[in-house]
């Protein structure tokens, strides 16, 4: 089939899959909750794998991390938004694994399973008899497991657990977000989390990867603590260079000026001139030719130098000019720049409907995917699913009979209402 371009949104079906999707056939047992795994199986789903989320009696605790809440066709309070956010495309299953029959359930489902992804505490899967070297391993030996925990399972913080504030303050995160008044501060997305999540993913796919050469599956080792300590960047390379602790600098970049925020008129705006060229662009725009000839400000290495002096001398000449209009024109003679906004403006701006960045379902919205393709392209081919709404349907394609099925929730195994 040859190349396409990418479709342009629509009015109805924003962000829906065109396709099988690039990851058709590709099945995955997810026994993640809350955030990294999550989001790691949803950006599979999204590009076409069968993902089938298999809960614990009481749900995914992100059910109830709201409000806000979509309510259930019933009007019953459905799932909150964070729950909402991040598991579209897949199936719900609700089983028991602390019961022998719901660990036999799942081994059923992992008899023809690419990949298996858990979030549970390290020593748990070993504890049940599902370890990977011990069982999973010997059983299915083309099958990948992937584990995200907190600091993994060895080591002085082994079998610990972990959340992404905590990651944050601990990596050193924190310590850099912020401005000198604040101190360290907590970043408002959960970078932490959502970065194992697509560090996870990678890890998974570089595994099936390998698989195709070799026919072996294999342990991916995720852990929030190594997954925060990538995101160190520029400030660590900094401190191994030169052995000065980085320290919070609020907007202005630690390597780079004039890197930063700026107020004008109308809004602040972010300027990035990185390179000398670039900053003589940008003075010739402001109609300040003589600004790049100041020993203060003739190279990178001033400009951090003297980032306060400069900043002053850029601030009173942008406080008369709309930034909105302002930044518009320094994108048009290549010169990156954008207008600071909220959530809602850039939710609402035309661009990211053009990129299908938000995607739509019924009464289901959310941000779309990112991955763009153009054989292949993912989106969104289902709502996320209410708790075990699958659970019939996705027995019963593994071979378990209505009166089998029938057992399960009879014993509890398998579980219709959250507990």
């Amino acid at each position: 089939m040859p190349d396409t371009p990418l479709p342009s949104m629509t009015t109805e079906g924003k962000g829906l899959a065109r396709s099988p999707g690039a990851l058709a056939g590709l099945k995955v047992v997810d026994l993640t909750r809350v955030l990294g795994g999550p989001y790691c199986t949803m950006i599979l789903a999204d590009h076409g794998a069968e993902v089938i989320k298999i809960e614990p009696p009481q749900g995914d605790e992100v059910r109830e991390w709201g409000p806000p809440f979509l309510p259930d066709p019933d009007g019953s309070r459905g799932a909150a938004s964070y729950f909402i956010g991040v598991n579209r495309n897949k199936q719900s299953l609700a089983l028991d694994l602390s019961k022998p029959e719901g660990r036999q359930v799942l081994l059923r489902l992992l008899e023809d399973a690419d990949v298996l992804v858990e979030n549970f505490k390290p020593g748990a899967m070993e504890k049940w008899g599902l370890g990977y070297e011990e069982v999973l391993s010997q059983r299915f030996p083309s099958l990948v497991h992937c584990r995200v925990s907190g600091f993994g399972a060895t080591g002085p913080r082994g079998g610990l657990p972990g959340y992404d504030a905590i990651i944050q303050a601990m990596v050193g995160l924190m310590s850099i977000n912020g401005t000198p008044d604040s101190g360290p501060t907590r970043m408002a997305t959960p970078i932490v989390d959502l970065a194992t999540g697509l560090y996870s993913t990678i890890g998974i796919l570089m595994a099936l990867q390998e698989r195709a050469r070799s026919g072996q599956g294999q342990f991916v080792d995720m852990t929030l603590h190594d997954c925060g300590m990538a995101l160190l960047h520029p400030q660590a390379a900094n401190f191994l260079l030169n052995n000065k602790r980085p320290k919070a600098t609020g907007n202005p970049h630690p390597n780079i000026s004039p890197y930063s925020a700026f107020r004008t008129a109308t809004c602040q705006i972010f300027v990035a001139c990185g390179n000398d060229p670039a900053f003589r662009k940008f003075c010739a725009f402001l109609e300040l030719p003589d600004l790049p000839a100041d020993p203060r400000f003739r190279t990178n290495g001033d400009r951090v130098t003297n980032r306060d002096a400069l900043t002053a001398i850029l601030e009173e000449k942008l406080s008369h000019r709309d930034g909105h209009a302002l930044c518009d024109e320094l994108l048009a003679i290549g010169l990156p720049a954008g207008p600071v906004l909220h959530i809602d403006e850039a939710l609402a701006e035309p661009h990211t409907a053009h990129r299908e960045m938000v995607t739509e379902l019924g009464d289901f919205r959310a941000l779309g995917t990112p991955i763009k393709l153009s054989r292949t392209p993912g989106g969104t081919r289902s709502a996320p699913p209410r708790f075990n709404q699958h659970g019939d349907s996705v027995l019963a394609r593994h071979g378990f009979s209505p009166e089998e099925i029938e057992a399960l929730k009879r014993d509890g195994v398998v579980v219709d209402e959250r507990r």
